[in-house]
């Protein structure tokens, strides 16, 4: 059965960067072996499930999946486009200190800690920490990135 919009895909896969680096993937024994299951400890690496066309991956994954068959294996290269976007200077935002530790409460104040915008929800991370302003990335970690990944069709129903 060729895939197509509406179709439930059982894949296996595995994500990485231009410059090979691993950021996903269904393999735990690649994921253990590479150090991406100690940064990410309480995620599931098991088979992922896609609807095809309900837009729950990122539009260059769905696209490669429509027209293979259970059973197909081939190896994809995403562009920013179609991944997460280009990386946007206007997602960076810089905040006073003194005001955005308050904000915190009793959390500490340090790089890479995890912010989420009040109006958009966009989540953030803080990149840069001076004496008189934070500054936070709202850029999803992969903005800008073409992405490469290898897929294997397990089920399609």
């Amino acid at each position: 059965m060729t895939i197509s919009d509406g179709d439930d895909v059982i894949i296996e896969y595995v994500g990485r960067l231009e410059d090979g680096t691993l950021f996903d993937t269904s393999d735990r024994g690649l994921a253990e072996e590479t150090g991406l299951a100690s940064e990410h400890p309480d995620r599931a690496y098991e088979p992922l499930t896609v609807n095809v066309g309900e837009g729950t991956v990122i539009e260059g994954l769905e696209e490669a999946l429509r027209g293979l068959e259970e059973g197909d294996s081939t190896a994809v290269r995403i562009p920013p486009e179609k991944a997460y976007g280009p990386y946007k200077d206007s997602r960076v935002a810089e905040y006073d200190r003194d005001a955005f530790e308050d904000m915190m409460g009793d959390r500490t104040l340090e790089i890479g800690f995890e912010v989420e915008a009040k109006d958009s929800g966009l989540p953030g991370q803080v990149t840069e920490i001076k004496d008189d302003f934070v500054v936070v990335d709202f850029n999803h970690e992969l903005a800008g990135e073409t992405l490469e990944f290898e897929i294997e069709v397990i089920d399609v129903s």
